[in-house]
């Protein structure tokens, strides 16, 4: 966990008062700490990316949110996959197993 100083001195091209606004947009949701923000690993992350959608891609401030709430989706679908695979390693049958890998190799069989 970073504060806001540490933050904006590790991550070129943020600045504090455009930092505030993606917070109060809830775009990045640091925790509080006796009345100052704490960023974990995740937060650090989300920093970057919005930086490098705005500067980098030249992505549009109005169309960010809607980039944000897509790529959440996106992370969370592959997390949930994630999830039903290891379900599978863990308590599907062998046979089962052993059939799901074949139709993922090649669905028309």
């Amino acid at each position: 966990m970073i504060g806001i100083d540490l933050l904006i001195a590790q991550t070129p091209g943020v600045d504090p008062i455009d930092l505030e606004r993606w917070i109060l947009s809830d775009w990045v949701r640091p925790e509080k700490e006796d009345g100052r923000y704490v960023f974990h690993a995740i937060d650090v992350a989300r920093v970057r990316l919005i930086r490098d959608l705005l500067d980098d891609m030249k992505l549009n401030e109005e169309a960010l949110p809607v980039v944000l709430v897509l790529l959440d989706q996106l992370y969370e679908t592959r997390r949930r996959i994630h999830e039903v695979g290891t379900a599978i390693s863990l308590l599907a049958p062998e046979d089962l197993r052993f059939r799901l890998l074949t139709y993922l190799a090649d669905p028309k069989v």
